[in-house]
């Protein structure tokens, strides 16, 4: 059921890929003329969001492209699954999803775990995507981590994942006053950090699995193959890249992000002032603007 925070997020669908409820929004663009000549547009979310983050970007875009955004499984209002989840896993979600759906080259906008999803699928399915956008990039972990500290890291990270110790930090997070602390370490933008914007992370947490999504999800972040290299992958991409950094990002700072673009001549990085890991919400009109000038100026 959609409730009333996510009334402006599209026509909302549910969609059943290998056996599993996934939430889907689609939006026809507002001038059907143009349609014809711009490419759609799929959004997908950054880790323990949802389609709902992209709220103040569907619509102002869907005046000239024809918009899609996807619940991951795992999140957001898809199923709770038990599955193996990794990036890959969530690749095929993805694929699957445009295959079905949309079935012509598109923008592919991920941000975070989304914008390293998109790449890698970008990579592994290029036929699906005209054109890349990332708002911020994740390093995979074996990029960060080498050598023995990377095994100490993981035996330290086992015992942080393990369900004992999640069980009962799960009942402290879904708590409102955590996700609103947790939301106000993270925005620049305190103002931003609204009581809908509290609900859209609580919701999640309600629904049935998701305790043991979220033991598989931690589990499965601590593993070397949760994710391909970014660096390794960025070089191999043949379209154009827009990637947005906010200039204050906390999450992951932009010194990863200003090392990226020499990997890439296609890639453009547009650095965000005044903010941090969620750029789409902080500066939505800026992010909204860059990406239109980008497909734009990009246009073949």
């Amino acid at each position: 059921m959609v409730q009333p925070w996510q009334s402006q997020l599209g026509n909302q669908r549910d969609w059943v890929w290998r056996g599993w409820q996934v939430r889907y929004t689609f939006i026809r663009a507002t001038n059907l003329a143009e349609t014809a000549h711009t490419p759609p547009i799929l959004f997908l979310h950054g880790f323990a969001s949802a389609l709902t983050q992209w709220q103040e970007n569907l619509i102002p875009l869907s005046q000239s492209h024809t918009i899609y955004a996807l619940d991951l499984v795992g999140f957001g209002a898809s199923e709770k699954a038990a599955a193996n989840y990794k990036v890959g896993f969530w690749v095929e979600q993805v694929y699957d999803f445009w295959r079905m759906f949309i079935g012509q080259p598109i923008v592919l906008v991920g941000h975070s775990l989304g914008a390293l999803v998109a790449l890698t699928a970008t990579v592994t399915h290029p036929e699906m995507v005209q054109r890349l956008g990332l708002v911020t990039l994740p390093a995979a972990r074996q990029e960060l981590l080498s050598g023995w500290f990377l095994s100490l890291a993981g035996e330290m990270e086992s015992l942080f994942s393990s369900p004992w110790l999640i069980r009962p930090l799960f009942y402290v997070i879904r708590q409102p006053w955590t996700i609103r602390a947790i939301l106000r370490g993270i925005y620049i933008n305190k103002e931003r950090v609204t009581d809908a914007l509290v609900e859209s992370f609580l919701a999640p947490g309600r629904d049935r699995g998701a305790i043991q999504a979220l033991i598989r999800l931690t589990k499965a972040r601590t593993q070397n193959d949760f994710s391909l290299k970014t660096k390794e992958m960025l070089p191999q991409v043949q379209v154009p890249i827009l990637l947005l950094w906010g200039l204050d990002d906390r999450v992951i700072p932009l010194t990863w992000g200003r090392q990226l673009p020499p990997l890439n001549p296609n890639l453009k990085l547009v650095e965000i002032p005044d903010a941090g890991h969620c750029p789409y919400d902080e500066c939505a009109e800026c992010v909204n603007a860059e990406i239109l000038a980008w497909i734009m100026a990009t246009d073949r």
